[in-house]
């Protein structure tokens, strides 16, 4: 994720080599080798790498858990082939078959192999900087790291989803956020959230220990990409919704798959729009599956990818009449920013985190009210859709959040603590 043309970072020239050396962790990077397209957190962390790399080169280091389980740093030319292929790899995963990624794997886990941490330099603070819930539920193990480094902690916290709903996550999965937010208020020096919505659950969930870190706010930015050259398979011209994340309770897709059966049934299968689903299959689903697998009204009418390359993700979210975000609950809302990156509408659910994610240009709903949805898609579905016009026309003022403006943040960040 290298910096957009005329993108700077903020701090490039101006920082030189002053200032705290940086340590950045790439666990979770390392431990996704084998898996041919990311998630959000994924991106960040590439991300965070990148932006980190074009402002602060002189005095940035990687570190990383390796998968072999041993902490260490990482060698820096090393690191920038393993970048350049992971980014490679997530644009086109059919470059390259399984077999030989995990060849592919198999090299980089060796070429990023753990490496001594050297000591800190005399007058020189040291800041460990952490993008990723990656090994976070391992207090003592982080904080062995932290005294092995002789750095304070910065953590970015990305929701607080399993501790505030925890029957949206896996049944050990409020228990393990719990242990990853002890972590950090036992040893973060400072905090990034990646929205409002975030940092206020965040108060309020350290309010009761009493420990309060700087927290500060930087919105995930977007990396637009462009189309592939050669389009998807032909849908011919039919339109097509797309619905963005992975199949689980909160993101709601039960709402979308019982829309759909209901639209066959009362309008009949030619007209009807296709629903595509982006997003592999989660936990705690079985009714989704179920409907997926066994609804004869869907078969030919819902189209599921389990992940999708970036540039046939773009072709495919380009040609979308909207995304469809109906979620329960959110951090931020990266498939939000995304989609209207590209130019593509959004109706998605009525959260604080979205909104601040969207601003003023989707169109908001309750994720409950399935008329209001049924309603919003038969008229997007248009041709000559007057609601999703008018977005359109809200989009064109709309501003996309910048990785540059997150890492400003961030940097500021280091600097405080």
């Amino acid at each position: 994720m290298k910096p957009l043309p005329g993108e700077m970072f903020v701090g490039d020239a101006a920082r030189g080599d002053a200032g705290p050396e940086v340590v950045l962790d790439l666990s979770r990077l390392l431990s996704r080798v084998l898996h041919p397209t990311p998630t959000g957190v994924d991106r960040v962390e590439m991300a965070y790498a990148r932006g980190l790399l074009a402002a602060i080169p002189d005095r940035l280091a990687f570190a990383a858990l390796h998968p072999c389980g041993l902490y260490g740093r990482l060698d820096r030319r090393a690191v920038l082939a393993f970048l350049d292929a992971t980014e490679a790899r997530w644009d086109d995963e059919s470059r390259t078959g399984r077999w030989h990624r995990r060849i592919d794997a198999v090299r980089a886990c060796v070429a990023l192999r753990p490496r001594m941490v050297p000591p800190p330099r005399r007058g020189r603070a040291r800041v460990y900087v952490q993008g990723s819930p990656h090994h976070l539920e391992r207090r003592d193990r982080v904080a062995a790291i932290l005294r092995r480094e002789g750095a304070k902690l910065i953590g970015l916290v990305h929701d607080l989803i399993p501790i505030e709903y925890p029957e949206f996550a896996r049944p050990n999965g409020a228990a393990l956020h719990l242990a990853r937010m002890a972590t950090l208020e036992a040893l973060a020096d400072g905090l990034v959230t990646n929205s409002e919505a975030t940092r206020a659950s965040l108060r309020r969930h350290l309010e009761r220990s009493g420990h309060q870190p700087l927290i500060h706010v930087a919105h995930l930015g977007t990396h637009p990409v462009a189309p592939a050259p050669v389009p998807a398979p032909a849908r011919g011209a039919e339109p097509y919704f797309i619905c963005v994340g992975t199949i689980e309770p909160r993101k709601n897709h039960l709402l979308l798959l019982n829309i759909w059966r209901r639209m066959v049934e009362d309008r009949g299968p030619a007209a009807v729009p296709k629903l595509v689903l982006v997003g592999r299959r989660g936990w705690e689903n079985e009714q989704i599956i179920d409907m997926l697998e066994r609804c004869p009204a869907l078969r030919d009418h819902v189209e599921e990818h389990a992940g999708l390359p970036d540039r046939a993700m773009a072709t495919l979210l380009a040609g979308a009449r909207a995304l469809l975000l109906p979620s329960f609950a959110e951090g931020f809302g990266m498939p939000v920013t995304e989609a209207l990156g590209a130019g593509v509408p959004v109706v998605c659910s009525d959260l604080p985190a979205l909104r601040e994610a969207g601003g003023p240009v989707p169109d908001y709903l309750d994720p409950l009210d399935g008329r209001a949805w049924i309603a919003a898609i038969e008229d997007y579905a248009r041709p000559a859709s007057p609601r999703r016009a008018a977005q359109v026309g809200r989009l064109a003022r709309w501003q996309a959040p910048r990785w540059g403006d997150h890492i400003a943040v961030l940097l500021d960040l280091i600097e405080r603590v």
